[in-house]
Protein backbone atom coordinates (compact mmCIF):
# COMPACT_ATOMS: atom_id res chain seq x y z
CA UNK A 1 0.00 0.00 0.00
CA UNK A 2 3.01 2.24 0.61
CA UNK A 3 3.12 2.61 -2.85
CA UNK A 4 -0.29 3.54 -3.74
CA UNK A 5 0.01 5.91 -0.90
CA UNK A 6 2.72 7.97 -2.92
CA UNK A 7 0.83 8.44 -6.15
CA UNK A 8 -2.29 10.16 -3.58
CA UNK A 9 0.03 12.16 -1.15
CA UNK A 10 2.06 14.97 -1.86
CA UNK A 11 5.92 13.90 -1.43
CA UNK A 12 6.33 16.37 1.94
CA UNK A 13 2.96 14.39 3.55
CA UNK A 14 4.76 10.91 2.10
CA UNK A 15 8.05 11.77 3.57
CA UNK A 16 6.96 13.03 6.62
CA UNK A 17 5.69 9.00 7.60
CA UNK A 18 7.87 7.22 5.49
CA UNK A 19 11.32 8.79 5.99
CA UNK A 20 13.61 8.33 9.42
CA UNK A 21 16.63 9.83 10.32
CA UNK A 22 19.65 10.62 9.09
CA UNK A 23 20.43 8.00 6.45
CA UNK A 24 17.86 6.07 6.91
CA UNK A 25 19.91 2.92 7.96
CA UNK A 26 17.99 2.59 11.29
CA UNK A 27 14.81 2.16 8.84
CA UNK A 28 16.41 -0.39 6.64
CA UNK A 29 17.68 -1.94 8.99
CA UNK A 30 14.16 -3.12 10.64
CA UNK A 31 13.09 -4.62 8.06
CA UNK A 32 16.44 -6.28 6.84
CA UNK A 33 16.40 -7.93 10.36
CA UNK A 34 12.96 -9.20 10.19
CA UNK A 35 13.45 -10.82 6.83
CA UNK A 36 16.37 -12.65 7.97
CA UNK A 37 14.38 -14.48 10.26
CA UNK A 38 13.15 -17.66 8.95
CA UNK A 39 10.33 -19.71 10.51
CA UNK A 40 9.94 -23.68 10.67
CA UNK A 41 6.79 -24.97 10.13
CA UNK A 42 5.84 -28.09 12.62
CA UNK A 43 3.44 -30.52 10.40
CA UNK A 44 0.47 -32.48 11.17
CA UNK A 45 -0.73 -30.77 14.30
CA UNK A 46 -4.70 -29.92 14.33
CA UNK A 47 -5.12 -26.34 14.04
CA UNK A 48 -8.73 -26.42 13.17
CA UNK A 49 -9.70 -23.95 16.16
CA UNK A 50 -6.90 -21.48 15.63
CA UNK A 51 -7.47 -18.24 16.62
CA UNK A 52 -5.71 -15.33 17.07
CA UNK A 53 -6.67 -13.54 20.09
CA UNK A 54 -4.73 -12.39 23.27
CA UNK A 55 -5.13 -11.47 26.49
CA UNK A 56 -2.44 -8.10 27.51
CA UNK A 57 -3.13 -5.86 30.48
CA UNK A 58 -6.48 -7.47 31.53
CA UNK A 59 -7.79 -7.40 28.22
CA UNK A 60 -8.95 -9.56 25.47
CA UNK A 61 -8.01 -8.68 22.06
CA UNK A 62 -9.11 -10.51 18.53
CA UNK A 63 -5.20 -10.07 17.69
CA UNK A 64 -1.80 -9.79 19.02
CA UNK A 65 -1.06 -6.25 17.46
CA UNK A 66 -2.55 -2.46 18.16
CA UNK A 67 -2.40 0.74 16.28
CA UNK A 68 0.87 2.41 17.33
CA UNK A 69 0.75 6.70 18.76
CA UNK A 70 1.13 8.50 15.48
CA UNK A 71 1.63 12.35 15.39
CA UNK A 72 -0.05 14.81 12.96
CA UNK A 73 -2.10 11.15 11.16
CA UNK A 74 -4.77 13.64 9.88
CA UNK A 75 -2.38 15.03 7.32
CA UNK A 76 -3.07 12.22 5.17
CA UNK A 77 -6.52 13.08 5.22
CA UNK A 78 -9.02 14.89 7.72
CA UNK A 79 -10.83 12.29 10.03
CA UNK A 80 -7.84 9.54 9.97
CA UNK A 81 -7.38 9.57 14.25
CA UNK A 82 -10.91 8.83 14.37
CA UNK A 83 -11.23 6.81 11.14
CA UNK A 84 -8.12 4.35 13.18
CA UNK A 85 -10.02 4.76 16.83
CA UNK A 86 -13.24 3.72 15.15
CA UNK A 87 -12.06 0.64 12.75
CA UNK A 88 -9.88 -0.78 15.73
CA UNK A 89 -12.42 -0.33 18.23
CA UNK A 90 -14.87 -2.43 15.84
CA UNK A 91 -12.00 -4.99 15.23
CA UNK A 92 -11.58 -4.89 18.73
CA UNK A 93 -6.93 -4.11 19.33
CA UNK A 94 -6.27 -1.27 20.77
CA UNK A 95 -5.38 2.05 19.66
CA UNK A 96 -2.67 3.89 21.03
CA UNK A 97 -3.46 7.80 20.69
CA UNK A 98 -0.32 10.44 20.38
CA UNK A 99 -0.07 13.61 22.51
CA UNK A 100 0.90 14.84 19.14
CA UNK A 101 -2.39 13.93 17.45
CA UNK A 102 -4.64 15.87 15.98
CA UNK A 103 -7.41 15.08 17.57
CA UNK A 104 -8.14 15.26 21.15
CA UNK A 105 -8.07 12.43 23.84
CA UNK A 106 -11.33 13.32 24.61
CA UNK A 107 -12.72 12.62 21.60
CA UNK A 108 -11.15 9.45 20.65
CA UNK A 109 -12.47 8.32 23.86
CA UNK A 110 -15.82 8.59 22.98
CA UNK A 111 -14.83 6.20 19.78
CA UNK A 112 -12.27 4.13 20.95
CA UNK A 113 -13.60 3.43 24.34
CA UNK A 114 -12.28 0.78 26.08
CA UNK A 115 -9.79 -0.32 23.33
CA UNK A 116 -7.90 3.59 24.09
CA UNK A 117 -4.40 3.89 25.00
CA UNK A 118 -2.97 7.43 25.37
CA UNK A 119 1.03 7.89 24.76
CA UNK A 120 2.50 10.62 26.83
CA UNK A 121 5.58 12.57 26.27
CA UNK A 122 6.79 13.97 29.69
CA UNK A 123 8.14 16.88 28.16
CA UNK A 124 10.01 19.61 29.44
CA UNK A 125 7.08 20.64 31.88
CA UNK A 126 5.65 18.11 34.25
CA UNK A 127 2.64 20.37 34.92
CA UNK A 128 1.34 19.61 31.54
CA UNK A 129 2.54 16.21 31.44
CA UNK A 130 0.41 15.28 34.84
CA UNK A 131 -2.58 17.31 33.08
CA UNK A 132 -2.68 15.40 30.24
CA UNK A 133 -2.45 11.87 32.68
CA UNK A 134 -5.51 13.70 34.44
CA UNK A 135 -7.03 13.72 31.56
CA UNK A 136 -6.62 10.39 30.24
CA UNK A 137 -7.66 8.62 33.45
CA UNK A 138 -11.02 11.07 33.12
CA UNK A 139 -11.57 9.40 29.84
CA UNK A 140 -11.15 6.00 31.08
CA UNK A 141 -7.64 5.34 29.80
CA UNK A 142 -6.17 2.16 31.71
CA UNK A 143 -3.01 1.28 30.00
CA UNK A 144 -0.45 4.79 29.42
CA UNK A 145 2.48 4.13 27.47
CA UNK A 146 5.27 6.85 28.00
CA UNK A 147 7.68 7.65 25.31
CA UNK A 148 11.50 8.23 26.19
CA UNK A 149 13.26 8.04 23.45
CA UNK A 150 13.34 11.88 22.12
CA UNK A 151 15.72 13.31 24.24
CA UNK A 152 16.01 15.83 21.35
CA UNK A 153 14.27 15.48 17.80
CA UNK A 154 15.41 13.34 15.19
CA UNK A 155 17.29 14.89 12.44
CA UNK A 156 15.21 13.52 9.19
CA UNK A 157 16.76 15.00 6.14
CA UNK A 158 13.83 14.83 3.74
CA UNK A 159 11.54 16.50 6.45
CA UNK A 160 14.33 19.36 6.47
CA UNK A 161 14.48 19.34 2.30
CA UNK A 162 10.48 19.44 2.47
CA UNK A 163 10.65 22.47 4.74
CA UNK A 164 8.81 20.62 7.28
CA UNK A 165 10.38 21.83 10.15
CA UNK A 166 10.08 24.53 12.80
CA UNK A 167 8.89 26.81 12.02
CA UNK A 168 7.35 25.81 8.33
CA UNK A 169 9.43 26.36 5.77
CA UNK A 170 8.20 24.98 2.49
CA UNK A 171 10.38 25.27 -0.49
CA UNK A 172 8.48 26.38 -4.18
CA UNK A 173 9.11 22.55 -5.23
CA UNK A 174 7.02 21.47 -2.28
CA UNK A 175 4.20 24.01 -2.80
CA UNK A 176 4.04 23.17 -6.33
CA UNK A 177 4.21 19.47 -5.37
CA UNK A 178 1.27 20.21 -2.88
CA UNK A 179 -0.70 21.91 -5.93
CA UNK A 180 -0.55 19.12 -7.88
CA UNK A 181 -2.55 16.33 -5.65
CA UNK A 182 -5.48 18.51 -6.21
CA UNK A 183 -7.83 15.75 -4.47
CA UNK A 184 -5.43 15.90 -1.21
CA UNK A 185 -5.60 19.87 -1.50
CA UNK A 186 -9.24 19.54 -1.57
CA UNK A 187 -10.18 17.29 1.51
CA UNK A 188 -7.44 19.35 3.87
CA UNK A 189 -9.01 22.72 2.66
CA UNK A 190 -12.43 21.42 3.89
CA UNK A 191 -10.91 19.63 6.88
CA UNK A 192 -10.17 21.05 10.02
CA UNK A 193 -6.74 22.27 10.14
CA UNK A 194 -4.21 19.61 11.55
CA UNK A 195 -2.97 20.80 14.90
CA UNK A 196 -1.71 19.15 18.31
CA UNK A 197 -5.04 18.92 20.14
CA UNK A 198 -3.98 18.18 22.92
CA UNK A 199 -2.45 21.39 23.20
CA UNK A 200 -4.98 23.68 22.53
CA UNK A 201 -5.41 26.25 25.11
CA UNK A 202 -2.29 24.99 27.27
CA UNK A 203 -0.38 28.17 27.52
CA UNK A 204 -2.97 30.86 26.31
CA UNK A 205 -2.67 33.07 23.39
CA UNK A 206 0.57 32.38 21.47
CA UNK A 207 1.83 33.61 18.46
CA UNK A 208 2.45 30.48 15.59
CA UNK A 209 6.19 30.51 15.58
CA UNK A 210 6.11 30.93 19.89
CA UNK A 211 3.06 27.95 20.11
CA UNK A 212 5.33 25.57 17.72
CA UNK A 213 8.48 25.43 19.42
CA UNK A 214 6.59 24.84 22.91
CA UNK A 215 5.40 21.93 21.33
CA UNK A 216 8.39 21.02 20.73
CA UNK A 217 9.86 21.17 24.01
CA UNK A 218 7.30 19.08 25.31
CA UNK A 219 7.89 16.64 22.59
CA UNK A 220 11.18 16.36 23.21
CA UNK A 221 12.98 16.50 26.57
CA UNK A 222 16.80 16.18 27.18
CA UNK A 223 16.07 15.97 31.39
CA UNK A 224 14.34 13.67 31.48
CA UNK A 225 15.15 10.64 33.22
CA UNK A 226 14.15 7.93 35.94
CA UNK A 227 12.86 10.03 38.54
CA UNK A 228 10.87 11.67 36.44
CA UNK A 229 9.54 8.11 35.68
CA UNK A 230 8.99 7.08 39.20
CA UNK A 231 6.94 10.43 39.23
CA UNK A 232 4.53 9.30 36.79
CA UNK A 233 4.47 5.77 37.81
CA UNK A 234 3.10 6.72 41.47
CA UNK A 235 0.59 8.98 40.28
CA UNK A 236 -0.69 6.48 37.35
CA UNK A 237 -2.91 3.65 39.17
CA UNK A 238 -3.03 1.54 36.38
CA UNK A 239 -1.16 0.18 33.67
CA UNK A 240 2.28 1.59 33.07
CA UNK A 241 4.05 0.67 29.44
CA UNK A 242 7.61 2.81 29.20
CA UNK A 243 8.43 3.48 25.08
CA UNK A 244 11.49 3.40 23.57
CA UNK A 245 13.58 0.67 24.52
CA UNK A 246 16.33 -1.07 23.48
CA UNK A 247 19.07 -1.56 26.20
CA UNK A 248 18.35 -4.91 28.44
CA UNK A 249 19.73 -2.90 31.17
CA UNK A 250 16.85 -0.17 30.78
CA UNK A 251 14.54 -2.46 30.14
CA UNK A 252 15.57 -3.91 33.93
CA UNK A 253 15.58 -0.60 35.35
CA UNK A 254 11.70 -0.55 33.81
CA UNK A 255 10.82 -3.84 35.19
CA UNK A 256 12.39 -2.92 39.07
CA UNK A 257 10.64 0.62 39.03
CA UNK A 258 7.19 -0.72 38.75
CA UNK A 259 6.30 -0.80 34.92
CA UNK A 260 3.86 -3.09 33.72
CA UNK A 261 5.46 -3.52 30.00
CA UNK A 262 7.69 -1.87 27.79
CA UNK A 263 7.60 -1.59 24.13
CA UNK A 264 10.94 -2.69 22.63
CA UNK A 265 11.50 0.34 19.77
CA UNK A 266 13.75 2.53 17.71
CA UNK A 267 11.46 4.73 16.67
CA UNK A 268 10.60 3.70 13.25
CA UNK A 269 14.22 4.51 12.66
CA UNK A 270 13.21 8.35 12.95
CA UNK A 271 15.25 9.15 16.01
CA UNK A 272 18.76 7.27 16.00
CA UNK A 273 20.19 6.65 12.58
CA UNK A 274 22.86 4.22 14.32
CA UNK A 275 20.38 2.27 16.57
CA UNK A 276 19.81 -1.25 16.11
CA UNK A 277 16.51 -2.75 15.07
CA UNK A 278 14.34 -3.32 17.48
CA UNK A 279 13.45 -6.96 16.60
CA UNK A 280 17.54 -7.93 16.95
CA UNK A 281 17.83 -6.64 20.78
CA UNK A 282 13.99 -8.36 21.28
CA UNK A 283 15.57 -12.01 22.51
CA UNK A 284 18.47 -10.07 24.79
CA UNK A 285 15.75 -7.79 26.36
CA UNK A 286 13.42 -10.85 27.17
CA UNK A 287 16.10 -13.29 28.35
CA UNK A 288 17.28 -10.15 30.73
CA UNK A 289 13.27 -9.94 31.90
CA UNK A 290 12.47 -13.17 32.17
CA UNK A 291 8.25 -13.13 32.50
CA UNK A 292 8.46 -10.00 35.10
CA UNK A 293 7.37 -7.49 31.85
CA UNK A 294 5.09 -7.64 28.78
CA UNK A 295 7.40 -7.05 25.99
CA UNK A 296 5.62 -4.91 22.89
CA UNK A 297 7.96 -5.04 19.96
CA UNK A 298 7.57 -2.35 17.05
CA UNK A 299 9.55 -0.78 13.96
CA UNK A 300 9.87 -2.11 10.93
CA UNK A 301 6.47 -4.85 11.08
CA UNK A 302 4.94 -4.59 7.94
CA UNK A 303 3.04 -8.15 7.68
CA UNK A 304 1.23 -10.98 9.65
CA UNK A 305 4.72 -12.84 9.46
CA UNK A 306 6.32 -10.08 11.00
CA UNK A 307 3.81 -9.98 13.86
CA UNK A 308 4.59 -14.16 14.44
CA UNK A 309 8.09 -13.56 13.84
CA UNK A 310 7.90 -10.99 16.94
CA UNK A 311 6.36 -13.35 18.62
CA UNK A 312 8.30 -16.22 18.32
CA UNK A 313 11.15 -13.90 19.16
CA UNK A 314 10.05 -12.84 22.91
CA UNK A 315 7.37 -10.62 22.66
CA UNK A 316 3.88 -10.58 24.02
CA UNK A 317 2.36 -7.90 21.53
CA UNK A 318 3.01 -6.18 18.53
CA UNK A 319 2.36 -2.39 17.43
CA UNK A 320 2.45 -0.73 13.77
CA UNK A 321 2.42 2.68 12.87
CA UNK A 322 3.00 3.46 8.91
CA UNK A 323 1.00 1.03 7.42
CA UNK A 324 -2.09 1.86 8.92
CA UNK A 325 -1.43 5.67 7.35
CA UNK A 326 -0.45 3.89 3.66
CA UNK A 327 -4.04 2.38 4.32
CA UNK A 328 -5.84 5.51 4.76
CA UNK A 329 -4.27 7.09 2.22
CA UNK A 330 -4.65 4.21 -0.42
CA UNK A 331 -7.77 3.22 0.56
CA UNK A 332 -9.42 6.16 2.35
CA UNK A 333 -11.14 6.12 5.70
CA UNK A 334 -13.85 3.50 5.68
CA UNK A 335 -12.06 1.02 3.72
CA UNK A 336 -8.00 1.65 5.15
CA UNK A 337 -8.01 0.77 8.64
CA UNK A 338 -10.65 -1.82 8.66
CA UNK A 339 -9.01 -3.67 5.43
CA UNK A 340 -5.22 -3.80 7.00
CA UNK A 341 -6.49 -4.81 10.20
CA UNK A 342 -8.03 -7.97 8.31
CA UNK A 343 -5.21 -8.71 5.86
CA UNK A 344 -3.13 -8.46 8.99
CA UNK A 345 -5.24 -10.95 10.90
CA UNK A 346 -6.01 -13.07 8.41
CA UNK A 347 -1.65 -13.17 7.59
CA UNK A 348 -0.87 -13.76 11.29
CA UNK A 349 -3.39 -16.64 11.56
CA UNK A 350 -2.05 -18.10 8.49
CA UNK A 351 1.24 -17.86 9.66
CA UNK A 352 0.48 -19.00 13.14
CA UNK A 353 -1.24 -22.72 11.38
CA UNK A 354 1.75 -23.15 8.86
CA UNK A 355 3.34 -23.69 12.15
CA UNK A 356 1.69 -25.84 14.00
CA UNK A 357 0.56 -23.36 16.53
CA UNK A 358 -3.54 -23.41 17.44
CA UNK A 359 -3.17 -20.13 19.56
CA UNK A 360 -0.48 -16.92 19.94
CA UNK A 361 0.85 -18.19 23.00
CA UNK A 362 2.19 -21.58 21.29
CA UNK A 363 4.61 -19.24 19.36
CA UNK A 364 8.02 -19.62 21.19
CA UNK A 365 12.21 -19.71 19.85
CA UNK A 366 11.58 -22.95 18.66
CA UNK A 367 9.68 -21.80 15.70
CA UNK A 368 12.69 -19.60 14.49
CA UNK A 369 15.20 -21.45 12.64
CA UNK A 370 18.38 -21.79 13.03
CA UNK A 371 17.63 -22.63 16.46
CA UNK A 372 17.52 -20.23 19.04
CA UNK A 373 18.14 -20.30 22.91
CA UNK A 374 14.78 -19.65 25.05
CA UNK A 375 13.00 -17.00 25.03
CA UNK A 376 10.32 -17.75 27.47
Amino acid sequence: MAASARKRLPRAIFDFVDGGAGSEAAVRRNRERFERIAMMPQALRDCSAAQSGVTIFGRRYAAPFGVAPMGFADLIRPGTDRALARAAKARNIPYCLSTAATTSIETIAEIAQENLWFQLYPGSDETIAAGLMRRALAAGVTTLVVTIDIPVPGKRPRDLVNGLSIPLKPSLKTILDVAAHPRWLWRAALGERPGMANFVDVRGAMSGLAHAEFVSRQLSCPGLDWRRIEVIREAWPHHLVIKGILNPQDAVRAERLGADGIVVSNHGGRQLDSAPASIEVLPAIREACGDRLKLILDSGVRSGDDIARSLASGADFVLLGRPFLFAVAALGLERGPAGIIDILQAEFLNTLIHLGCAEAAELSSEHLWPRQGANR
